[in-house]
């Protein structure tokens, strides 16, 4: 029996889902697919950026990979532009690359920082990318030009961001989330200290731009609301702890059509929730390694996770000729990602 055990914790894909070929060489720093097909971007320590197109019919997923381009160090964000054109890339060698993925193009340098780019999102709504550092800045870019539109100082290092437009959140070191409203940019609409007294992590916007969620290094999520007389709804809930073992929140998803949420974290499992009803939905099985990062596809029936090492306990835990690097698809059941009622309540939310 011992022997069973020690097998199946060593499982990285006990939830059965589709294994995407022939994935990073090192750790997957984040994930995006593309808003118009299923184009699934993958940025990694190995300073790739690649590229795959999920081919689904029915059950049956096929993975295909497409193309990739190279940074100088590692890679740490990436993001499609809103026409599924083009894919934007940053990292360690603190430049922005613009890929147009679609023509064949050769990707250009369109934004640049004075220290490794953590995050970035690119804003349809003003035709804008916008780009966050751990240089305390954020910087605004119009593609077309080699200087940003507008440089914002942030009071540290940024951690995460989080775009719905005319909401961002950016959360940086010192658990400060500053809360920006696009209509005006240049001026911070809220500071606010994280409802979570560890280091924030990842921060994911609700689809009805009325509030966040933050995800912390300790196992638990804020759900925050804006408006001051919203303030009663706020809470914060545990998760991805394993009795007195507490793991980082690593990922925030919502559902892009039920607007439930994921998060994932570096227990290896992945979970689903409904914020409106305080509920989790599913619960997954553990993998064997850390999910670094995931992301739903355009119209929520795929889910890709990455697993492997998050490098949370460094070089030194690291074992390169044992370490595997994994992309899974998750095809979500209704069940899983649709919003529902508290039993025993009256059915109102």
């Amino acid at each position: 029996m011992s022997t069973f055990v020690a097998v199946s914790a060593a499982n990285p894909n006990p939830n059965k889902s589709i294994e995407v070929v022939q994935p990073p060489g090192d750790s997957v720093s984040s994930l995006c697919f593309s808003p118009k097909a299923n184009f699934l971007v993958a940025t990694s320590w190995d300073n790739q950026v690649r590229c795959w197109e999920i081919m689904r019919n029915g059950a049956t997923v096929g993975t295909v990979p497409k193309a990739s381009i190279s940074h100088d160090q590692l890679v740490l964000c990436s993001t499609w532009k809103d026409d599924g054109t083009t894919v934007f890339s940053g990292g360690c060698d603190k430049q922005v690359k613009m890929w147009p993925l679609l023509s064949g193009s050769q990707p250009t340098t369109v934004a640049t920082h004075d220290a490794p780019i953590k995050e970035l999102a690119w804003i349809p709504e003003m035709n804008l990318l916008v780009t966050g550092s751990w240089d305390k800045t954020l910087k605004y870019w119009d593609c077309r030009q080699s200087n940003p539109v507008h440089t914002q100082q942030l009071p540290d290092r940024c951690y995460a961001l989080t775009v719905r437009h005319p909401l961002m959140v950016v959360g940086t070191a010192d658990r400060n989330l500053i809360v920006f409203n696009l209509q005006n940019p240049q001026t911070e609409f809220k500071r606010i200290s994280s409802p979570l007294k560890y280091q924030t992590r990842c921060v994911a916007a609700f689809p009805d731009q009325q509030g966040f969620l933050v995800g912390s290094i300790e196992g638990r999520v804020g759900v925050h609301h804006l408006d001051d007389a919203q303030q009663s709804k706020n809470f914060t809930f545990k998760c991805h702890r394993e009795g007195n073992e507490i793991y980082s929140v690593n990922s925030l998803n919502f559902h892009p059509v039920h607007h439930t949420f994921t998060t994932a974290g570096s227990d290896g499992a992945f979970n689903f929730w409904d914020k409106d009803s305080k509920q989790r939905l599913k619960a997954m099985s553990r993998c064997s390694s850390p999910i670094p990062c995931s992301t739903f596809n355009n119209d929520g029936s795929i889910f890709a996770y990455s697993v492997c090492y998050d490098w949370s306990k460094g070089a030194e835990n690291h074992n390169p000729s044992t370490a595997k690097t994994y992309i899974f698809l998750h095809l979500p059941q209704e069940s899983e990602v649709k919003g529902k009622p508290r039993i025993g309540t009256s059915g109102r939310k």
